[in-house]
C-alpha cells in the first residue's frame, strides 16, 4: 500500500495526505530543505480542501489585503479598489463617473462566470469526446450549471474566453488606471500582451474564488498547516534522480544519491516535462507525446525582488500598470528577450522582519528567462532590482527603502524548481487549460505508465488555486485503485 510523492509543495502535500486518509502509507520526497518552501500560498483555497482536512480559521491563516490594490494615478494619488463593493464605487467615481456606475454590473456578471469554473476547477476534467459513464455524466452536469447562468451569462462566457482582456476591458470602461489594474491579472505570470487571445480567461481565472469586485487572489498558509498535519512521512534533500519503470509500471524511484525506494505508486509533483522526459526514459512514451511534451510552453516571465523600509507603506499591495498600452510596452520588450524597460510591478508589504524594518515582495513582470545578449548574472540582478527600486521610491517618500534580495526567472529555477523560472509549470494560456492541461493525453493526471500519476500546478486547474491539482490527482489515484484493486491505474 506504498505509495511516494515527489515535491513538498502545496499540491504534492494536498495529494499526499487525500491519499494517506483513504488508507495508503505515504513518504514525500522533496529536493530542497524545508525553508525553501516557506513562503505563502498565492490563490484560491477550495472549501472543499478544508473541509477534508478538517482544517480550522485558528490553523489556516488566509490574508486578503483591504484596499486589495492601490493604483497610482497620473495626477497624483491612487485609485483604492477595495473588498467592499460601495468604498470601491465612491474611489472610481473621482476618476471616471461613468466607470463607477458600471462597476456592480461588471464585478456581478464576472463572479457568476467565476463560479461556474470553481465548479470545474474542484474535479478532474472530464474528457469531451469521452464515452466513459461518469465523464458523460460530469459533462451533461457541467451543461445544466451553464444554463442556469442565464442567457446573459453564457453570451459573456462565450464572449470572454476567446478574448483579449484589453478587448473585453475596452467593452466596460474608459479609466485607464482601472483597466490596468484589470488587465495585469490578464496577463499575470504569462509572455504574453493584454492584447493577446484568451488573456481574459486568465483574467476570469484569477477572480476564481473571490467575492465581487476583488480581483487579485489571497494569500495564505496551507502549504505549512499541511506540512504540520500528522498521516505523512516527509523527507528533505531527498533528490529524485530517476523514476524506475519495469514492465512498463512504474515501481519506485532512485535518489541522487543512489539509494532505490520501491513503491506501488508514484505521484510527481514536478512538471510534466520533466517527470516523463528525464525523471523516465522518454523510450516508454509514445513519439507524439514526446514531441507534444518539449512544446509544452513555460517561459517564466517572472523576477522577484524583496525590498526592506524603514516603516511600512500606505497601501497594502501596489499594481504599477497604469494603462493597457503600458502593459503591452512592457511585454514588447520580452518579446524579444529582453528586460522591460518600465515593467508591471505588484508590490506587497509583508509585515515586520528583523530589525524592525518592513520587508516588501515585489514581483517584476517582463523579465524573460533567456535574455537575447546575455545571461542573468550579478549585474542584471542589482539592475533589475534598481530598477523596481527606482520605481517603487516614487510612491515611498523617505522610507528609505532598500534592496535585500533579486531572484531572476533562472534563479527560481535553480532554487523553488519552477521550470524556466515559470511558477505554474506551464503557462495558463487557453491551449494548456482545463482538458488541455499541460496537453490532452496528460489532463487526467495519470501518465501512460502504469502506476505513475502527475499532481503538480502544471495540471489542471492551475496555479492560482491552492492544492486543487493534488486533491483533484488523489481522486483518480483512488478511482483507479478502486477500479483495479492491488493496481495504480487500469
Amino acid at each position: 500500500m506504498s505509495t511516494l510523492v515527489i515535491g513538498a509543495g502545496v499540491n504534492e502535500l494536498a495529494c499526499a495526505h487525500a491519499l494517506a486518509r483513504a488508507g495508503r502509507r505515504v513518504l514525500v520526497l522533496e529536493e530542497r530543505a524545508d525553508d525553501a518552501r516557506g513562503a505563502p500560498d498565492r490563490g484560491w483555497v477550495p472549501p472543499q480542501l478544508i473541509r477534508s482536512f478538517g482544517l480550522s480559521p485558528r490553523e489556516l491563516k488566509v490574508e486578503r489585503p483591504d484596499p486589495w490594490a492601490a493604483v497610482p494615478l497620473p495626477d497624483g494619488g491612487y485609485l483604492e479598489l477595495w473588498r467592499d463593493m460601495e468604498r470601491s464605487v465612491d474611489a472610481i467615481r473621482r476618476v471616471s463617473p461613468r466607470d463607477a456606475a458600471k462597476w456592480p454590473d461588471f464585478c456581478g456578471r464576472m463572479r457568476t462566470l467565476a463560479r461556474l469554473l470553481e465548479r470545474v476547477y474542484v474535479a478532474p476534467p472530464p474528457d469531451p469526446l469521452s464515452r466513459d459513464a461518469g465523464d458523460v455524466a460530469r459533462l451533461a452536469v457541467l451543461g445544466l450549471q451553464a444554463r442556469l447562468i442565464g442567457r446573459q451569462g453564457l453570451e459573456d462566457l462565450l464572449r470572454l474566453i476567446p478574448m483579449p482582456v484589453a478587448d473585453w476591458l475596452d467593452d466596460w470602461f474608459e479609466c485607464d488606471a482601472l483597466k490596468g489594474v484589470l488587465g495585469a491579472a490578464g496577463v499575470t505570470r504569462l509572455q504574453q500582451g493584454p492584447r493577446s487571445g484568451g488573456t481574459a480567461f486568465v483574467l476570469l481565472h484569477h477572480h476564481v474564488g473571490s467575492p465581487a469586485g476583488v480581483f487579485r487572489p489571497p494569500r495564505s498558509n496551507l502549504r505549512q498547516v499541511l506540512a504540520e498535519l500528522p498521516g505523512v512521512e516527509v523527507r528533505n534533500r531527498a533528490a529524485v534522480a530517476r523514476i524506475r519503470v519495469r514492465s512498463g509500471r512504474a515501481d519506485g524511484v532512485v535518489l541522487a544519491s543512489g539509494e532505490e525506494i520501491a513503491a506501488e505508486l508514484v505521484v510527481s509533483g514536478a512538471d510534466a516535462r520533466r517527470t516523463l522526459l528525464d525523471l523516465v526514459d522518454p523510450g516508454w512514451l509514445d513519439p507524439q507525446l514526446v514531441r507534444s511534451l518539449a512544446h509544452v510552453r513555460r517561459r517564466g516571465v517572472v523576477a522577484r525582488a524583496t525590498l526592506a523600509l524603514d516603516r511600512p507603506p500606505a497601501w497594502p499591495r501596489l499594481v504599477e500598470a497604469p494603462s493597457l498600452e503600458y502593459l503591452e510596452r512592457a511585454y514588447d520588450d520580452a518579446k524579444y528577450g529582453r528586460l522591460s524597460r518600465q515593467p508591471y510591478l505588484e508590490a506587497t508589504s509583508v509585515g515586520t522582519g528583523a530589525g524592525g524594518r518592513h520587508p516588501m515582495e515585489v514581483e517584476v513582470q517582463y523579465a524573460p528567462y533567456r535574455l537575447a545578449d546575455g545571461a542573468w548574472d550579478d549585474a542584471r540582478r542589482r539592475a533589475l532590482g534598481s530598477l523596481a527600486l527606482g520605481i517603487l521610491s516614487r510612491y515611498l517618500p523617505d522610507a528609505g527603502a532598500t534592496v535585500e534580495r533579486v531572484e531572476s526567472p533562472r534563479d527560481l529555477e535553480e532554487r523553488h524548481g519552477f521550470p524556466e523560472g515559470q511558477e505554474y509549470h506551464a503557462e495558463l494560456a487557453l491551449d494548456q487549460a482545463l482538458w488541455m492541461r499541460p496537453v490532452p493525453a496528460l489532463a487526467r493526471y495519470a501518465a501512460p505508465i502504469d502506476g505513475l500519476y502527475l499532481c503538480g500546478p502544471g495540471m489542471h486547474p492551475g496555479g492560482g488555486v491552492a492544492g486543487a491539482a493534488g486533491i483533484n490527482a488523489a481522486r483518480v489515484v483512488l478511482r483507479d485503485l478502486r477500479r483495479a484493486p492491488g493496481r495504480g491505474k487500469s
